[in-house]
């Protein structure tokens, strides 16, 4: 297993530039590489469990999207768009010179990964789907829409991951892996108090419109390769009707994770041993 290291890929926007940061982890000679984008609100540093454990085979690469973890906050909050994250991610690609690359993405990172995998050239070889698909539910937005765009304040670490936990079905995680997620999600401002590490301006577009369902089914459909869709078993996110209209797809595959909401954190050794085996096949 390998150590991170850190980087950065400089990524325009409709008024000016901003840094997008990433962890990278394995061989960075490794032409064999795997993307990780997280979820609306959180980072990067969810995937240290299993980009650590898939660093033999791949160079695993985790970006911070625009707003998020350490990479900047866009000028406008009107540019957090899906067109703006495709763009900053064909930049980290094309920065890191692999002609393919693989995918895993969680909740938002899996809708960002689903665009770009339909389109025309795409180098996304096989797309692994985490607790997201091609209808997203109004109950699940409606849910969402109730934290996004708020910025709570916390007098202690321990109590934003308390708070963490009692809105964040992940599954059955340990008392570090909690500490974990909860550190790196959180930012120790200079009045003492913690916040969550990300530009609460990112509601400005979640909020533009009145909650409806999400219907991602024309990008679906033209999406190219092998999928894996995981779902954990009680997400209000991924229904089971829509995972099995999915399935109906070739080539595409499902897990789901026992005692878990959305999304499954991937950080055990049974949960990372499917992706393995997905991707390495």
């Amino acid at each position: 297993m390998s150590a991170m290291r850190e980087g950065q890929v400089r990524c325009i926007d409709p008024h000016g530039w901003h840094f997008m940061r990433y962890t990278d982890w394995g061989d960075a000679n490794n032409k064999r590489v795997l993307l990780c984008v997280h979820g609306l609100t959180r980072n990067a540093r969810d995937f240290d469990y299993i980009a650590e454990r898939l660093s033999d085979v791949y160079r695993v690469i985790c970006p911070d999207v625009a707003g998020r973890g350490r990479s900047d906050w866009l000028r406008d909050p009107g540019d957090y768009t899906y067109s703006l994250y495709g763009t900053d991610m064909a930049t980290l690609i094309a920065s890191l010179h692999a002609e393919t690359v693989d995918w895993l993405g969680t909740s938002m990172g899996g809708i960002i990964g689903m665009f770009l995998a339909a389109t025309p050239g795409s180098p996304v070889r096989k797309l692994v789907l985490n607790d997201v698909g091609c209808v997203i539910p109004r109950a699940a937005i409606e849910r969402i829409g109730q934290y996004v765009g708020k910025e709570p304040q916390f007098e202690s670490l321990d109590a934003l991951e308390a708070a963490m936990r009692s809105a964040s079905p992940f599954g059955e995680l340990t008392a570090e892996q909690w500490r974990h997620l909860s550190l790196h999600v959180a930012r120790h401002d200079d009045d003492g108090r913690w916040r969550f590490r990300y530009d609460p301006g990112i509601g400005k577009v979640f909020h533009a419109a009145p909650p409806a369902e999400v219907n991602l089914r024309p990008f679906w459909r033209e999406v190219h390769g092998p999928v894996l869709v995981i779902r954990g078993e009680n997400s209000d996110l991924l229904l089971p009707e829509t995972l099995d209209e999915m399935c109906t797809r070739p080539h595409t595959e499902r897990f789901v994770v026992a005692r878990t909401g959305h999304a499954p954190m991937l950080m055990d050794d049974a949960q990372v041993g499917v992706v393995r085996r997905f991707l390495l096949r």
